[in-house]
């Protein structure tokens, strides 16, 4: 028998990769602590608190009988219901089947070969790091101006450009900051460049409308927008993402995606939310109303700082605790917040915390205070 080590086989870069770390579900706060599923405040993956439409059971029900079957490629009930809610044409849009992690690492798969730059202002959504290092790009980081209440430093971004830059990533509502980045900031980078500038809009439903890039997007010969159907449409665990951008990136793009990645019972699912705009709209007006109520029990606490947001979280500096020993109290308690020292550019003091619920924030701020004091 001839034994193999595996270790030397495995690829230099994915030795040395550090992994993404998920937000923790509450499975897992059940096996842990032993608490009661629905004893549990979950605070941390930035999820609607208030579900999907209810309409979408009804839908899977029907769509059960055919799962056996292949899905549509390009599903075109769900194009031209994202044509008709976005009010851009169905050949501007690419949908994935994993969130809009799939859309990113097929952005990298299209346009990056080993060697080329992208440019990645942290802190900011770790996705593009751990995409970026496993397709062998080299990272050039830029910055947020924490002073400025973590406002784009635009000329750390700009100083970075050079003629091997292929992507510059710009997420905006900011993932864990929640801050928007200035629109005549973006488009001074697109001005300033011929890269590709990815805007990741996987918050802007939360935001105001003049912040929103999606229809503009397609007038650009080097902009993709990405948007996701697992924050405010509540379909999360559906993983159906999707990017807006000039008919001819979106060409290339669809040459390399997985053709069969979104599933028969997704593609239903993100048809139906869409269709439910009341839905759709009461969940946006309440996450909004859920951040403020947030934002506002937050700031009576002397030993936190919060950060203003456009987004459904709110990051919190604190002051007197680690964000792991702070998280771990918590999770005693049965609530679940983002650790945030995982990111790159934040400190071990950071925590990010989710909408939810009107009754699971009042609870929150109640045990957070027995923390505190």
């Amino acid at each position: 028998m001839v034994i193999i080590v595996i270790d030397s086989k495995i690829r230099e870069v994915v030795k040395n990769l550090k992994p993404y770390v998920p937000g923790k579900s509450k499975e897992e706060i059940v096996r842990n602590y032993g608490i009661r599923p629905e004893d549990i405040i979950k605070l941390g993956s930035n999820e609607n608190p208030w579900g999907c439409s209810p309409k979408i059971k009804n839908e899977i029900l029907k769509e059960i009988s055919k799962i056996h079957q292949y899905p549509e490629p390009i599903n075109p009930i769900l194009m031209e219901e994202l044509s008709k809610f976005l009010n851009v044409g169905k050949d501007n849009i690419i949908v994935g089947g994993d969130g809009a992690d799939e859309i990113i690492d097929t952005i990298f798969r299209t346009f990056v070969d080993d060697g080329d730059e992208v440019i990645i202002p942290i802190p900011t959504f770790t996705q593009y790091r751990v995409s970026a290092t496993i397709h062998n790009a080299k990272i050039k980081y830029a910055k947020y101006d924490k002073e400025k209440g973590f406002k784009l430093d635009v000329d750390s971004v700009l100083n970075n450009i050079t003629d091997k830059t292929k992507v510059i990533f710009l997420c905006t509502p900011n993932n864990p900051t929640g801050n928007i980045i200035d629109n005549k900031d973006i488009e001074k980078i697109i001005n300033e460049t011929d890269a590709l500038v990815v805007i990741d809009h996987a918050y802007i439903e939360y935001s105001k409308k003049e912040y929103d890039w999606t229809q503009k997007a397609p007038e650009y010969d080097n902009v993709i927008v990405l948007r996701t159907f697992s924050k405010v449409f509540g379909l999360a665990g559906m993983r159906v993402g999707y990017g807006v951008g000039n008919k001819k990136i979106i060409n290339y793009m669809m040459r390399v995606k997985p053709i069969f990645s979104s599933t028969r019972l997704s593609q239903v699912c993100a048809i139906t939310a869409l269709r439910d705009r009341e839905f759709f709209e009461r969940c946006v007006k309440d996450g909004i109303k859920s951040r403020e109520m947030l934002y506002n029990g937050l700031k009576k606490f002397k030993d936190i700082k919060v950060y203003p947001s456009e987004a459904n979280y709110l990051l919190v500096e604190l002051k007197t605790m680690k964000s792991k020993e702070f998280c771990e109290e918590l999770l005693k308690r049965g609530v679940i917040v983002r650790d945030c020292s995982s990111f790159d550019g934040l400190g071990d003091n950071y925590v990010r915390v989710s909408i939810g619920t009107f009754e699971e924030i009042e609870k929150f701020l109640k045990i957070l205070k027995e923390i505190i004091n």
